[in-house]
């Protein structure tokens, strides 16, 4: 692909971005994480907003990725064992509409790419409750506001971090080992 080709993007909401954007971040061929807000009612919401609840948004990312390296397929692979898809509007103890899971997807390949993704895990009885993630078209998304990027890396120690985020890192360096980016 050459450098100036535009590259494609996939946007997930899997619960706080400041965990998932630390997941994303990690995996060779991301180039991009951008925290955001998709899949509300209100136009350029803040993260007071969309942490009320009354926005109808989801804290989520908007990863740039390099197909040559990484694919959309293999992103939701990462998406779906990096959280909990049966939990309704909520991961760990972050509770809300705001934490709900959502593949919003930017084309009608990526809509039945997450489809099938989905029915996989299903069919295969993967998880032991059903499966709530939604999945929608994206129609617009917001990026948050500069101090939620790169959370994570900044903030390491922070406990919410420590506790939540990491363990989230953790994984994903033990299931997707050959995916990882070096140094991360």
């Amino acid at each position: 692909m050459s450098e100036n080709a535009k590259l494609p993007t996939a946007t997930f909401a899997n619960g706080c971005f400041w965990c998932t954007e630390a997941v994303f971040q990690r995996l060779k061929g991301v180039t991009n994480v951008t925290s955001g807000y998709a899949g509300g009612h209100v136009s350029s919401p803040t993260y007071q907003q969309v942490c009320s609840g009354n926005t109808g948004h989801a804290e989520c990312l908007r990863i740039t990725y390099n197909p040559e390296v990484i694919s959309y397929s293999e992103l939701l692979d990462v998406f779906w064992a990096t959280h909990d898809p049966t939990t309704l509007n909520r991961q760990g103890n972050d509770v809300g509409t705001q934490y709900r899971s959502v593949i919003f997807y930017e084309n009608e390949g990526q809509k039945q790419e997450a489809i099938a993704s989905k029915s996989a895990l299903e069919k295969e009885g993967v998880y032991d409750d059903p499966i709530v993630t939604e999945i929608q078209p994206l129609t617009e998304f917001y990026p948050a506001e500069k101090e939620h990027y790169d959370y994570y890396n900044r903030n390491p120690l922070q406990p919410y971090c420590y506790y939540v985020a990491r363990p989230k890192v953790e994984k994903l360096k033990k299931l997707f080992a050959d995916k990882v980016a070096e140094g991360s």
